[in-house]
């Protein structure tokens, strides 16, 4: 697929029909996650796979959003391994640039997905026994979308360009 075709094609899919992706296509979203550009190269991100009924159902406690998706990734950065700039951890952009790329890898694939921003991370950080310098970022819901999910009408509506940048 055209890089274009997949920025332009790929949507946020709020409810899922169960099936869950093969493992040769989990393993391509989660090679994406990888290969994403970090600060200094450090890789502080750390992607937890919730596929068993245990960690999906505790994530079912602070994550309000999974639309019945078999599979969900919780991205986290590892703010032990990166350092701050000005007040910010790099470790949560970094692991935010990874999170894009395995949504992008992810619709690539044929697995629809939706990045899911909506949850408590320090109940997070518990529930899943995270250290202290693992910052949850979001989680990442995989699966593919049920035959009755319509789509967001907003998906294809875009502020032009001109909107968004300004040449300096």
């Amino acid at each position: 697929m055209e890089f274009m075709d997949v920025v332009a094609g790929r949507e946020a899919v709020r409810k899922y029909d169960g099936r869950k992706p093969s493992e040769k296509q989990l393993e391509q979203i989660l090679e994406a996650g990888r290969l994403a550009p970090t600060a200094y190269n450090k890789q502080p991100q750390r992607i937890f796979v919730l596929e068993s009924d245990d960690a999906l159902t505790k994530m079912d406690t602070v994550h309000p959003c999974r639309y019945g998706a078999p599979v969900v990734l919780l991205v986290c950065g590892d703010r032990a391994v990166t350092p701050d700039l000005d007040g910010i951890p790099t470790a949560m952009i970094d692991a935010s640039i990874a999170a894009t790329h395995m949504l992008l890898a992810a619709y690539n694939a044929g697995v629809d997905s939706v990045w899911a921003g909506v949850f408590k991370p320090e109940e997070t950080r518990k529930i899943f026994d995270l250290p202290d310098n693992m910052i949850p970022v979001c989680f990442i819901d995989l699966g593919f979308r049920s035959p009755d999910y319509k789509g967001n009408p907003q998906h294809s509506k875009r502020n032009p360009l001109e909107m968004m940048v300004t040449r300096l």
